[in-house]
């Protein structure tokens, strides 16, 4: 892949969606993962004077908050942290006095929250400065699914949605994100300790191979087949009914 012509072609892009849309930069949340570093970088790149960083910390772990801050530090990115611990928890007092699940659905409704109050903050940031806000998932995420809805896939612009997890690793090379951020683990940071790979149950090396028809496990190829078919409505724009001219008449 030529990172530099990716690069390029990405600025020019996301200058010209922003224009279109008479917005005046970016706003995009980092998380002190590859992904979030990435765009964070291209955007500066597009928008250096009209570009903001948000760090969200919703019970995260302590080292992605450093991670994002030497991020945004080195390329010297505006930012602003805004802690949603208390939201949180205030929001989960308020909705467990009438639902309140154990077990593992309970454990990602109360995951799938965080990502939810996110987007919301980074929404009432970008309107109050006319900014649009830049999604950090990528090709190999969005066909897996692996994203909350109305949460980190509710974006305006998904930079790096046409490039996968490896593509995006060759990226930050070139852009020299620290590698620190680039050899951790990968992880939406749903819960302490919560990896994409342990939750997906294969690696992202698995899913590239899948996509290049290489000979994985078959249990391995079920499982993608399985998480992007059920998946499908993450992808699909919300379904509206027809309504028969018949019974408008």
């Amino acid at each position: 892949m030529n990172a530099e012509a990716v690069v390029n072609h990405l600025v020019d892009w996301l200058r010209e969606k922003v224009a279109e849309a008479g917005a005046d930069g970016v706003v995009v949340g980092v998380s002190g993962g590859v992904d979030s570093s990435v765009a964070a970088v291209i955007a500066k790149m597009a928008f250096p004077e009209t570009v903001l960083g948000l760090m969200l910390p919703c019970e995260s772990e302590f080292t992605d908050m450093i991670h994002g801050q030497l991020l945004l530090e080195k390329f010297k990115i505006p930012f602003r942290i805004v802690d949603l611990d208390n939201a949180y928890h205030a929001l989960l007092t308020k909705y467990e006095a009438y639902i309140k699940l154990d077990g593992k659905q309970g454990q990602l409704m109360r995951a799938n929250l965080k990502p939810r109050l996110r987007m919301t903050t980074l929404y009432y940031s970008a309107q109050g400065r006319n900014l649009l806000v830049i999604g950090t998932s990528n090709k190999s995420e969005i066909y897996m699914g692996y994203a909350t809805k109305w949460g980190d896939n509710a974006v305006d612009l998904q930079l790096l949605g046409n490039l996968t997890k490896r593509e995006v690793y060759e990226l930050a090379r070139y852009l020299r994100i620290p590698s620190v951020i680039i050899n951790k683990a990968p992880s939406a940071g749903l819960w302490i300790g919560q990896t994409d790979e342990n939750e997906m149950g294969f690696t992202y090396d698995d899913l590239e191979a899948y996509f290049r028809q290489e000979e994985i496990d078959p249990n391995i190829a079920k499982r993608i087949e399985q998480m992007h078919k059920q998946s499908e409505h993450k992808r699909n724009a919300v379904p509206i009914p027809e309504i028969p001219a018949a019974f408008k008449d």
